[in-house]
């Protein structure tokens, strides 16, 4: 696999970092549509069969109707334009907006049901998520710049539930924040078939996260006593407490 990381010296504006995607421009219209082309390029390439590492900025610039220059003004390398083009196809995270924690989880939980269902009904974007775990490079920036920023979101969250004692604070973060989208990344990541449809999901995933899954009476019951070798003896058929010893 060719991995295009130089751009033609001539012309081109080191605006960020080759590790991450540059910012979208906020500039003139001209320039805003011409990176709205490059975008697009690239989503029908990849609707007509092309996999991430079959893309190359020749093709995507011939495909979008602009020089390789104006590709490279706005992302470093391919990778770093692939990246933001898949980041777009998804919907943007939800922003904590100071509700409750209850809401700001159903908030979050919603967003990853309606990510599943568009995974299963957008082909473009479930190839290309699915092409990710073939190149090393691209998926190890992709968790960097999208999954990790989003796993943090579930992190402030879960810090302000035990802040105000609604969340346990004797367990680490990382480990409550899994507990809490385990359930719906079960069912949008490993479970294809699982239903996702329900707009009730979400809500009922929260509550039960929240309230606990032991019934009431066995949360209330008090633990069973041990059984000792006494007891068990005396359970035995014909056993007594002042039976032999083994």
């Amino acid at each position: 696999m060719q991995i295009e990381t130089t751009a033609p010296t001539p012309r081109v504006e080191p605006e960020c970092p080759a590790t991450e995607p540059c910012a979208r421009r906020r500039g003139r219209p001209r320039s805003e549509a011409a990176e709205q082309a490059i975008v697009a390029a690239v989503e029908q390439l990849m609707g007509e069969g092309a996999g991430l590492a079959d893309l190359s900025i020749e093709g995507i610039a011939a495909a979008a109707g602009v020089g390789k220059a104006t590709i490279y003004r706005r992302w470093p390398n391919k990778e770093a334009l692939l990246v933001d083009v898949v980041a777009r196809l998804e919907s943007p995270e939800p922003e904590l907006t100071g509700g409750t924690v209850r809401e700001e989880l159903l908030a979050m939980m919603e967003f990853m049901r309606r990510r599943g269902l568009a995974k299963r009904s957008r082909w473009v974007l479930k190839a290309a998520l699915g092409q990710l775990n073939s190149w090393p490079e691209l998926r190890a920036m992709y968790h960097r710049q999208v999954i990790e920023p989003r796993r943090e979101l579930v992190r402030q969250i879960v810090r302000r539930g035990v802040a105000e004692g609604l969340i346990r604070s004797d367990l680490d973060t990382d480990l409550l924040s899994e507990v809490v989208m385990g359930p719906i990344l079960l069912r949008t990541v490993f479970w294809e078939e699982a239903p996702l449809d329900d707009p009730a999901l979400a809500e009922q995933l929260v509550d039960a996260l929240l309230n606990g899954i032991a019934a009431p009476a066995a949360a209330d019951a008090p633990a069973p006593a041990a059984v000792g070798p006494a007891t068990a003896q005396e359970r035995a058929p014909g056993g007594s407490s002042g039976g032999e010893s083994h």
